[in-house]
């Protein structure tokens, strides 16, 4: 059955709610700790990106108590990325909604959230919000009248809860990735901190980071045809071109924005204008100057006034200790076996991704028959 989303509000079984104004809530309430706040920001698609996260106090939570989240939740963006979705989960319950956002809500036990959350990741309603809330040059934007308009496949919820189920195994598997990767990630970080911080050897020698790579400049990627070579962001992969920018070992370092999101990749890639990319001048350093500028506050090095920015001139004099080649070669072979590891949990969770999302639209449309499935 295809119905508006217009229906499901009048009758109930949708809450359809816009964040706080500007006026009720100002960035000048936000604080170091507290109840975090979902921003535009903070929307992935179907997940909350936790980085840059902002806060507000008790006092700001009670006062604005209607815009908590619950879990169930799904949250767009009134602004900019409006293909991208968040779905709350037990881990961001109680959240605030914030100001430029808009809260959909499941009144009733007919609909699965989770299964409209799914919904909203098909190339169908993707294309959909794009052509309903783009206005030329004007940056996109979304509002409730938009959102009602929205037109959903909602089966039974048993087929719901099956297509859900799914889906679900392939998520968990991707998240379970992440996290692994994650705690490679710091364990690597540990190594590093061991090695060259707390043993530190007085016959280092000294010198600057221009001594170890060459910081080379992004390049815009619009004009480039859609290909396997990704494109790297201060956020991640953007996209994925037909040709590489460069190949090999780098450290992405951004140039505007998110100074401190630093990143390691070993693969052919392009770098977006906004990012830095470097080639080292000695082998089996990459890994090592990743973890060096990783440990570094890039944003407290910021070179800009409204947009934070980076320079290669800030780069190039960061001062270091340079380990000799013998430690540098026992650094590498150590972690090695972690990065391998970590691009192959990457690799593994991009299939996923892809299966994921050519499931999705059969499945979604019936095309796939799911009530014979027995889970």
């Amino acid at each position: 059955m295809i119905i508006e989303l217009e229906e499901l509000v009048k009758n109930g079984e949708i809450e359809i709610k816009t964040g706080p104004f500007g006026t009720q809530l100002k960035a000048a309430e936000y604080v170091e700790s507290g109840t975090p706040v979902l921003n535009v920001k903070n929307l992935g698609y179907s997940t909350v990106v936790t980085t840059k996260v902002d806060y507000v106090g008790e006092k700001t939570l009670e006062r604005l108590s209607m815009h908590i989240l619950k879990e169930g939740d799904i949250v767009f963006g009134r602004k900019g990325a409006v293909d991208r979705h968040a779905y709350i989960g037990a881990n961001e319950a109680g959240w605030m909604q914030g100001s430029d956002c808009i809260r959909l809500r499941v009144k009733t036990n007919k609909i699965n959230p989770r299964y409209l959350s799914y919904y909203f990741l098909t190339p169908k309603h993707k294309a959909f919000m794009i052509s309903m809330c783009s206005h030329g040059t004007t940056m996109a934007s979304l509002n409730q009248g938009i959102l009602s308009k929205i037109e959903i496949d909602l089966p039974e919820r048993c087929i719901q809860d099956r297509i859900v189920s799914i889906i679900a195994v392939l998520d968990k598997k991707r998240k379970t990735n992440e996290k692994l990767n994650k705690n490679l990630e710091q364990q690597a970080q540990a190594i590093y901190s061991r090695m060259f911080i707390e043993h530190r050897q007085e016959s280092w020698s000294t010198g600057q980071l221009s001594d170890l790579i060459s910081v080379k400049y992004g390049k815009d990627h619009k004009k480039l045809a859609d290909g396997n070579y990704p494109v790297y962001g201060s956020g991640g992969i953007m996209r994925y071109v037909e040709k590489p920018l460069y190949t090999g070992e780098s450290v992405l370092i951004p140039r505007k924005g998110t100074l401190n999101n630093i990143m390691y990749v070993n693969e052919a890639f392009w770098s977006v204008d906004t990012m830095f990319y470097t080639e080292m001048l000695r082998p089996n350093i990459a890994k090592f100057v990743y973890h060096f500028v990783k440990s570094k506050d890039l944003a407290s090095l910021n070179a800009g006034s409204a947009v934070p920015s980076m320079t290669t001139n800030i780069l190039n004099a960061m001062q270091l200790y340079i380990p000799d080649e013998k430690t540098l070669e026992k650094f590498e072979n150590i972690v090695s076996p972690m990065y391998s590891a970590m691009q192959e949990n990457t690799k593994e969770s991009k299939i996923l991704a892809n299966t994921r999302d050519a499931l999705l639209p059969k499945l979604m449309s019936g095309e796939l028959d799911v009530s014979d499935i027995d889970l």
